[in-house]
């Protein structure tokens, strides 16, 4: 059964008595303008035309290295978009030769956006009316503290339009981490080198950098759905505005640091650059491998060996992009079903910001001592401070959050302050329990002599 997010902010449930009483009847769901998907397709397509505009100049000012980088780097998250709304449309299997022909041209996304807003002024025109094929949904909400189980009935357009949805929050992630991250990492680097900003970079690296944050929000949202399947998970603004400000301050530290790195050595920084990737990469493969766990066969029905690896594959490619410039959100697990780890996993996220705050320490240092006057009318330690600075501000606004504006923080079993408590106390507990050990030993040769 799809999930169904455009569920009213207030509940005004009405128990049911007849049947079950710790079922609670929800009002039937509203449908509302879809304003994600428009958004979704607006970056798609301004990150695309800025794209090939920027090709063209390369092209005319006979800058082949930069325009062959830019075309491919817009290609690769272009095709990745098309398979991703043709794999969650099922589009393979149904006769729509319109719809594959505008994947074919890397124009799926305008037609998918018409065909959401068609969806939507149907459902207009026919509001109030009573739909004849309809589905339960049940989900978990926590109301005044208290944990009850709701129930919707949903209506086939809907779920079509909420379809809709959840394959452009998908794109968008995909656009983001496989194509806006390097595409903004490349254009920066340019920059910096050629020490001058077009208007027309200055346009792809804004839509590159909208792209990014854009991508990063939807992962934490899309990444605590997933964790809490069974729950009906409600962010208000203030929640979403703390994970947008700490997801900017983390991609655009980290990625002016590789920039800076990257400008620094130039190609010695390849090989470190494209280890960290290979690790980030590699890692769920050698997890599953020592697990000994048999490979998920039912990610898909009628899917093959072939094709549960082909998504297999394509879900590690996006998870290494994501802990390339952020953290996920979630642990990858292949042998599991849904693919993700459900637990909290306080330190996964703890060793992912140590190893990074120091990757990042250790690259800002190198551009501080050995990297040439780039920035010619800056200072380089100022510029390396206010890097590592912003890093840090990002994890304490991340740590803000899950303290204090967590959904759903008062199902956690510890919470961030808890674990910080846990690690600044396993070093004196260490020491007391071999201090009473020495104590022990003493007394037991006392007692014997």
């Amino acid at each position: 059964m799809d999930r169904v997010y455009e569920i009213p902010e207030e509940p005004n449930v009405v128990p049911i008595s007849s049947l079950e009483e710790d079922v609670i009847r929800g009002p039937n769901p509203r449908f509302t303008f879809p304003f994600s998907i428009l958004f979704s397709t607006f970056l798609y397509c301004g990150e695309a035309a800025s794209a090939l505009y920027m090709v063209r100049i390369y092209r005319k000012n006979n800058e082949t290295f930069w325009m062959t980088y830019t075309f491919s780097f817009f290609m690769f998250s272009s095709i990745m978009v098309q398979l991703t709304l043709i794999f969650v449309h099922r589009d393979l299997a149904k006769d729509r030769p319109l719809s594959l022909f505008m994947h074919l041209i890397l124009l799926g996304p305008v037609i998918r956006c018409l065909e959401a807003m068609i969806k939507y002024l149907t459902l207009w025109k026919k509001e109030g009316q009573e739909e004849p094929y309809v589905s339960l949904t049940r989900k978990k909400m926590l109301i005044a503290g208290q944990e009850v189980l709701i129930e919707w009935e949903v209506g086939h357009s809907i779920r079509t339009l909420a379809m809709h949805r959840n394959a452009y929050k998908r794109m968008s992630q995909i656009q983001a981490f496989l194509g806006s991250v390097p595409q903004l990492t490349y254009q920066l680097y340019v920059s910096l080198i050629s020490a001058e900003v077009p208007l027309g970079r200055a346009v792809l690296m804004a839509f590159s950098l909208i792209s990014v944050t854009y991508g990063a929000t939807l992962c934490n949202m899309l990444a605590i759905q997933i964790k809490y399947d069974d729950y009906k998970i409600r962010l208000g603004p203030l929640e979403v505005l703390c994970i947008t400000v700490w997801r900017t301050l983390e991609i655009t530290s980290r990625l002016v640091i590789l920039v800076l790195f990257s400008a620094t050595l130039k190609l010695k920084a390849v090989p470190f650059l494209v280890l960290n990737f290979l690790i980030i990469l590699f890692e769920p493969w050698v997890k599953f491998w020592r697990s000994g766990a048999q490979m998920p066969n039912n990610i898909e029905k009628n899917f093959s060996r072939v094709g549960t690896l082909v998504v297999l594959i394509s879900v590690t490619i996006l998870y290494a992009g994501i802990n390339f410039s952020c953290w996920s959100a979630m642990q990858l697990k292949l042998a599991d079903r849904d693919l993700v780890d459900k637990g909290q996993n306080w330190g996964h996220m703890g060793l992912h910001y140590s190893v990074r705050l120091v990757e990042n320490v250790i690259m800002v240092l190198v551009f501080k001592y050995f990297g040439v006057k780039v920035l010619l009318n800056y200072c380089h330690s100022l510029i390396a401070v206010q890097l590592i600075i912003a890093y840090l501000i990002s994890i304490g606004v991340m740590l803000l959050f899950f303290q204090y504006l967590h959904p759903l923080r008062s199902l956690f079993t510890n919470n961030v302050v808890d674990y910080l408590h846990c690690i600044c106390c396993r070093r004196p507990r260490r020491e007391r329990v071999e201090n009473s050990e020495t104590s022990c030993e003493a007394d037991t040769t006392q007692s014997i002599v």
